[in-house]
């Protein structure tokens, strides 16, 4: 790996060269992940990957102007410094807000760079030729902002957020709530009902972790199988079973935890308020996400965990 001081212009311009390619096609990448939910942004970015190959274009033509018809290979992640950009593929599946951000960050940092890379050369072409990049990214900016105007209507930016709330729910949200419901108030019966008839803390725990990470794996396993996501629009049956195994471990971890404690009462009494934290986070969720009504979310939450951890005590006291 050399240092960005240490190329020459015709090196300078075939990393340039390069990184318009490489920009051009994630811009693309990135249109057709959009094309099914959101059209108008799929559009601006199917522009912008335009353009790119536009100043490509351009790029070489000068390129063969002053060097010849070879063009060596530089990539970002050959010159010490320089930005590279990870391929779509590799990133997990972005809401649209963040692939709009990370389109302003490309543009803006690539302009920063030319521009830092010009201020720190003595030589007066590579000067120019990096303050002419600097330009030249500095109208990709321009271009992004015009196009987005152009297609991204206050409506269709209101629809398209609309979308990626919707797919957030379905695709996190939901399995994540199913998981922390169901870790948390399943396992109330099985960890109190083992609290009271042992009298021990500890064999409370090991029956709490026992039912925790049972009930983790069945609904990681129940969710992930449930549909492959192909048309209900859930996402990754993967990500989901992921999800809901982790929050359902979770939710039962949550009341499991408190009986570490050697005091019977102590544990008792902590792991039952951690109980009303749990029912308490599920019932925002259940409002925030779900649209349910405060007072009826609430409700609901309470009886079903109140029946679920009367019958645990009443089976352990029996």
């Amino acid at each position: 790996m050399r240092n960005f001081s240490e190329l020459s212009d015709r090196e300078i311009l075939a990393l340039a060269i390069g990184a318009e390619e490489e920009d051009g096609r994630i811009y693309a990448d990135i249109a057709e992940s959009l094309r099914t939910d959101y059209p108008a942004s799929a559009k601006v970015f199917s522009e912008m990957a335009a353009e790119e190959s536009e100043h490509r274009r351009s790029l070489i033509d000068l390129y063969q102007q002053k060097f010849g018809d070879h063009i060596p290979l530089i990539r970002r992640q050959d010159v010490r410094g320089f930005l590279a950009r990870k391929p779509v593929w590799q990133l997990p599946t972005p809401s649209i807000n963040d692939v709009r951000k990370l389109a302003e960050s490309m543009e803006a940092e690539t302009q920063n760079f030319y521009r830092l890379a010009a201020s720190r050369t003595s030589d007066t072409a590579t000067r120019k030729l990096l303050g002419d990049l600097a330009e030249a990214e500095a109208e990709h900016e321009r271009l992004a902002d015009r196009l987005a105007r152009e297609n991204l209507t206050e409506e269709v930016r209101s629809a398209e957020d609309d979308t990626a709330r919707r797919n957030f729910v379905l695709r996190y949200v939901q399995p994540g709530l199913a998981g922390l419901m169901d870790g948390s108030v399943s396992t109330l019966a099985p960890v109190f009902a083992a609290a009271f008839a042992s009298g021990s803390p500890w064999q409370a725990f090991i029956v709490g972790i026992a039912a925790s990470l049972g009930a983790g794996i069945s609904m990681g396993f129940a969710e992930a199988l449930s549909d492959d996501g192909s048309l209900t629009g859930r996402g990754s049956p993967l990500m989901r079973g992921a999800i809901t195994g982790a929050m359902t471990t979770l939710g039962g971890l949550g009341h499991t935890l408190p009986f570490l404690i050697p005091n019977f009462w102590t544990a008792m009494v902590l792991a039952f308020a951690v109980v009303v934290v749990e029912l308490a986070a599920i019932s925002w969720i259940r409002t925030k996400y779900m649209d349910t009504p405060p007072l009826q979310a609430a409700l609901q939450v309470a009886l079903g965990g109140a029946i679920v951890f009367a019958v645990g005590v009443a089976i352990g006291s029996s």
